[in-house]
């Protein structure tokens, strides 16, 4: 019974990760029309429909949905028990997939990719850009890369680089016209970039801290002023949220840069991904005081799995070339 159906169950499990008979046969290396005929042979032999086609989208049915939450771990555990044996060769190899932040592919690991690629000429990445936490193994990920307070508890999770600090960065032409704003409320009366969650469509609220050389006056209670609960490794302080205005509203971080060095506005960023434009003196920073460093970014991946060697030197790579400099 295994021999009848796994193909079907893994191009199954791949068509619903997708969403698409095209794109999973693109992963399977077969052709759409005969994933399509596999899926229809499943259906049948299951006696129930698990997919719903449209003309634009594959999603699953009820019965889908339930099937898929139990293969996903039993295909997860054969692929582990798959690759242990492999690993007797302790070569790294084969196709390694890896959720992370958009902005964090794209102004931090895109630099550094090709090297890693020639360090390991037999890996394949399969980066999928990605703001919302992934379940792992339900969507068939080696491991995925997040800032550390978001984190469940059950995976395991490896620092990369340390701890980090936001900025609030604008071009000196902006502060010539505008003023450099001495506390975080008076960022109403500033024009600042927004920013829109890709999981949720919620805008994200920029934030702060109360302490060092903070005003220590009660915090704002109106609906700019949010105190929320402390991040992650900067306990010491007690974070709230602004709500900003400004006329660009996005979920990309390369826009809003581009409109701060132009003069346009005030960006609120991981300083990692303007630190070029700082150093140039492009870009200026404010409220320093206001935004203390919190945990980092953690590479983290399923507590129960043996680390493959493509992970393994995937995680040794990038903790070499982010670990802080003494």
């Amino acid at each position: 019974m295994i021999d009848d159906h796994s193909p079907a169950l893994r191009a199954f499990h791949t068509i619903a990760r997708h969403g698409s008979f095209t794109r999973a046969a693109a992963e399977l290396e077969v052709t759409p029309s005969a994933l399509s005929q596999a899926m229809r042979q499943l259906e049948q032999r299951m006696g129930v429909r698990l997919l719903q086609r449209s003309t634009r989208k594959v999603g699953l049915t009820e019965a889908g949905r339930q099937f898929l939450e139990r293969i996903g771990p039993a295909l997860a555990e054969i692929d582990g028990a798959v690759e242990a044996l492999r690993q007797h060769g302790d070569h790294p190899a084969g196709i390694l997939r890896i959720t992370a932040p958009h902005s964090l592919l794209d102004q931090l690991l895109a630099p550094m990719l090709a090297d890693f690629l020639r360090a390991c000429p037999d890996v394949t990445l399969d980066l999928i850009a990605d703001n919302a936490l992934t379940d792992l193994v339900a969507d068939g990920v080696d491991a995925g890369i997040r800032l550390g307070e978001r984190l469940a508890r059950d995976v395991v999770a490896l620092p990369l680089g340390g701890p980090l600090r936001a900025v609030v960065a604008g071009a000196p032409a902006y502060f010539a016209r505008h003023g450099r704003p001495q506390h975080p409320r008076e960022l109403q009366q500033h024009v600042c970039a927004r920013f829109r969650y890709r999981s949720s469509g919620a805008i994200y609220r920029w934030e702060f801290a109360d302490g060092s050389r903070a005003d220590k006056s009660r915090p704002d209670k109106s609906r700019a002023h949010k105190v929320s609960t402390g991040k992650s490794g900067a306990t010491a302080h007690r974070w709230f949220e602004i709500d900003v205005n400004g006329p660009l509203i996005t979920n990309e971080p390369s826009l809003p840069i581009r409109a701060a060095l132009d003069g346009l506005l005030l960006v609120h960023m991981l300083e990692p991904m303007v630190r070029e434009h700082i150093a140039a003196g492009r870009l200026q920073t404010v409220l320093d005081a206001w935004l203390p460093p919190f945990d980092g970014f953690y590479l983290y991946y399923p507590s129960r799995l043996q680390v493959p060697p493509k992970l393994r030197a995937f995680i040794d790579f990038l903790r070499e070339r982010l670990e802080p400099s003494a």
